[in-house]
């Protein structure tokens, strides 16, 4: 497993993560999440992602009683959470000072954890005045709740916001954003972000780098059974997948599915491998329900290496939506 700095901070995070949303609680059960989490920490993973809307709280639970059942060091992992919605009642949701308060004591319950590595502002409050957000998210680490707060697909400008905030007001800046990034999606983090990786030294935590699965290549014949997109609640996910625009995408996976068997890996790691290229990419959130797929997904690390300028160079070909503003993507 390979180690990278989160951000412009001393905590190393595995580069490739494994997370609960979809799978925990709704997807699987304690046993089959067991089997994966334990997969994912005998290869290296040391950071393990939840959120409080996860399942309404149970994948919380389960990921609480695994650690508990593992006998796992707790220093050993870094363990997140995320606040935004945390239940129907009118101040159960967003970022208000009360609300990140009791959300994540309660998180902690759940997790049966004294504290929490990092923890998110799950999306931006419109409601909420930043500032209250930044005072806040300050008061849970002082608390000793977490160690490090940041954000999850906040505008670069919202988080130079809180960052300046918390400057002004001498409290602890947003540290890391978790966005989705993936072949299909890559505005925001290439570009949009590229300023804070400079001046604030914004780390990222990945989520969806497989586009929900479209990027395995498993839909290019249709929606299998037993596919998240096949779940009670997740029927924009097969809308989604039967669009036009997904359409599209599909034909683009097609495509990139010989280079993925020149390289000897499936299409999956190929995908993963693909945003472990980004240097500004802390680490890769995977998700899995079953322990093989947790195995691919961890052999996504043996393909980086072979990602060289050539073969980037027929990807974008293929994918032809490289942000205008060229990064230091493949420096």
């Amino acid at each position: 497993m390979e180690y990278r700095s989160l951000g412009r901070s001393g905590l190393k995070v595995s580069a490739l993560s494994f997370g609960a949303w979809v799978t925990f609680g709704d997807q699987v059960g304690e046993d089959p999440a067991y089997a994966c989490m334990q997969a994912a920490y005998d290869a290296g993973v040391n950071f393990f992602d939840n959120a409080e809307a996860y399942a309404s709280g149970q994948a919380e639970i389960m990921m609480g009683n695994i650690v508990r059942k593992a006998g796992w060091k707790r220093s050993d992992l870094v363990v997140s959470t995320k606040i935004f919605w945390g239940g129907d009642g009118p101040n159960d949701q967003g970022l208000s000072f009360k609300h990140i308060i009791e959300g994540a004591h309660a998180a902690l319950q759940r997790l049966q954890m004294e504290y929490v590595d990092l923890i998110f502002c799950h999306r931006p409050d419109l409601h909420t005045p930043i500032e209250e957000t930044v005072w806040a998210m300050n008061q849970v680490i002082r608390q000793g709740k977490a160690f490090y707060w940041g954000t999850s697909e906040w505008s670069a400008a919202q988080i130079m916001a809180a960052h300046s905030i918390a400057r002004r007001e001498h409290l602890i800046p947003p540290l890391m954003e978790q966005p989705q990034y993936h072949m299909f999606h890559r505005e925001r983090v290439e570009r949009e972000y590229a300023p804070l990786y400079r001046q604030i030294g914004l780390g990222t935590t990945i989520w969806s780098p497989l586009a929900s699965g479209l990027l395995t290549g498993k839909y290019n014949q249709g929606i299998p059974s037993g596919t998240r997109a096949t779940l009670q609640d997740y029927e924009w996910l097969k809308e989604r997948f039967e669009s036009a625009e997904a359409k599209k995408q599909i034909e683009k996976v097609g495509q990139m599915i010989p280079i993925a068997k020149e390289l000897g890996c499936s299409m999956a790691q190929l995908a993963i491998a693909w945003c472990l290229k980004n240097p500004h990419v802390s680490t890769v959130i995977t998700g899995a329900s079953r322990p093989e797929q947790v195995v691919e997904n961890m052999a996504a690390l043996e393909v980086l290496p072979r990602l060289d300028q050539e073969v980037m160079d027929r990807l974008d070909a293929i994918l032809d939506n490289k942000p205008k503003a060229e990064s230091d993507f493949r420096d």
